[in-house]
């Protein structure tokens, strides 16, 4: 399963005001809702917030880079001379 994880290092640390801030939280949130609607989920594993996906496809299609190992990430593919 494709997954990231999530770490929530200065989502607001540029903002000059309460209301960037605010902006800032509020598009986070748009987007978290986005993801959920296209079968995201959040997993916590070790201490650490995931965020996967069961689709490779949609996976990628979001432009996220997979953090599971690569052997993990290997798909096997049938012998076509058989």
């Amino acid at each position: 399963m494709s997954y990231f994880t999530w770490k929530d290092a200065g989502l607001t640390s540029d903002c000059a005001s309460l209301e960037a801030m605010a902006s800032r939280f509020e598009e986070a949130a748009r987007l978290m809702r986005r993801m959920a609607d296209q079968g995201f989920v959040l997993e916590r594993n070790n201490g650490a917030q995931r965020i996967n996906h069961t689709d490779a496809a949609v996976f990628n299609a979001w432009g996220f880079v997979d953090e599971e190992p690569a052997v993990r990430q290997l798909t096997l593919m049938q012998d076509l001379d058989s």
